[in-house]
């Protein structure tokens, strides 16, 4: 009898051990699929996605310093317009790697040295007059990056001869675009050399899903881009969404207009869509939730299904507020508040569904007012 008991004892020890050391392996991601590899997910991002985004995005911004180098040396509308340029190819390029805010980029705040708009237009000709600024303090964060860039390039003066004259007249106002610009390299720069070096091991050798891991920290700052700054920054406020007085001059790109603004935001929606669904047989958030099973909440439909319906759905409804968002959002609001709407609705997708299935907490507090 007592052997009987000291037998079933010890196999209930070893159930638990056992269960124990599957519930730790760091490849059964929420309890589930044993199948699902996320190292492997981790290490596609890393060297198929982040470090060959950031090197276009790098050889980018080299134009860009030459050419805003080759303006400020010699100020023409020859040199004005290339300068320009490189900036709209650079912005563009900048799209496609925002989302990627975790890790370095995250540390060294990237996106508020790059993207946060609009451009505190009297800071900036403040900090011109005053020659005295710090980029690292929270009052200069609009003073900054690609809008202030916009700023400097298309709206100190009326017209390209009159913005010409006034970098051929001030030596401040040469000297701050220099300033903004070698900024942004540098902070980049640290960036990227660390994704070159030691931080592309570290990234992809913490496959779990705590708060601190890889996983939960991609798919916080994916859920974050999307809603706050895709959703929200380039549609919704600017619509009145949260308000409901359209601010039109709280565009990307507001000082150069045209068809820059929405090709931004269509660039970045088409970012999001692609990283979900990756390349074709090959690790992505797309096969890792099919593995997993995963469902729509309210429908039961599969989950990637579901979220890359309404995407198209997004896109296309963003698309319909071309060629020129100032105008659209002026004229016709309502098409930007509706495409507001549909973005909204793969919020719920993505923030809510996504991370139940994948055992990520959403760490993060939208405070949009929405």
């Amino acid at each position: 009898m007592k052997k009987t008991a000291l037998f079933a004892l010890l196999l209930l020890f070893t159930a638990v051990g056992i269960f124990s050391c599957q519930k730790d392996s760091g490849v059964d991601p929420a309890g589930s699929d044993a199948t699902v590899d996320r190292k492997a997910l981790l290490t596609q991002w890393a060297d198929s996605l982040v470090k060959p985004g950031y090197q276009r995005f790098n050889d980018k911004m080299a134009v860009l310093k030459t050419k805003t180098t080759a303006f400020t040396a010699a100020p023409t509308p020859a040199t004005l317009l290339d300068a320009r340029q490189a900036w709209q190819t650079a912005y563009l390029e900048w799209q496609k790697v925002e989302l990627f805010e975790f890790g370095p980029a995250e540390s060294v705040s990237l996106r508020n040295h790059f993207n946060i708009y609009p451009a505190d237009a009297a800071g900036i000709n403040r900090n011109i007059i005053t020659g005295t600024y710090d980029f690292e303090v929270a009052t200069a964060i609009p003073q900054q990056g690609f809008p202030a860039l916009d700023y400097l390039l298309n709206g100190v003066a009326m017209g390209d001869a009159a913005i010409v004259q006034q970098y051929v007249a001030s030596a401040g106002h040469r000297r701050y675009l220099t300033d903004v610009v070698a900024k942004m390299d540098q902070t980049f720069g640290t960036v990227y050399s660390q994704w070159n070096s030691s931080y592309r091991d570290t990234f992809i050798n913490n496959a779990g899903t705590d708060a601190s891991s890889s996983l939960s920290r991609v798919i916080n700052a994916y859920s974050l881009y999307f809603e706050r700054y895709l959703r929200a920054g380039k549609v919704g406020i600017p619509a009145g969404t949260m308000t409901g007085t359209p601010r039109p001059e709280k565009i990307e790109a507001y000082y150069l207009k045209g068809t820059l603004p929405l090709q931004l935001a269509t660039t970045a929606h088409a970012t999001v869509q692609s990283f979900f669904n990756g390349r074709a047989g090959r690790p992505s958030l797309k096969s890792y939730l099919d593995a997993l099973g995963a469902k729509d909440s309210r429908s039961g439909q599969s989950l990637t299904s579901i979220v890359n319906t309404q995407f198209g759905v997004s896109a296309q409804q963003l698309s319909s507020l071309g060629p020129d968002l100032f105008t659209t959002i002026t004229a016709r609001n309502a098409d930007a508040v509706a495409s507001y709407n549909e973005m909204q609705k793969a919020v719920r997708l993505i923030k809510v569904d996504m991370t139940s299935a994948l055992g990520i907490t959403v760490t993060y507090v939208d405070n949009d007012g929405d």
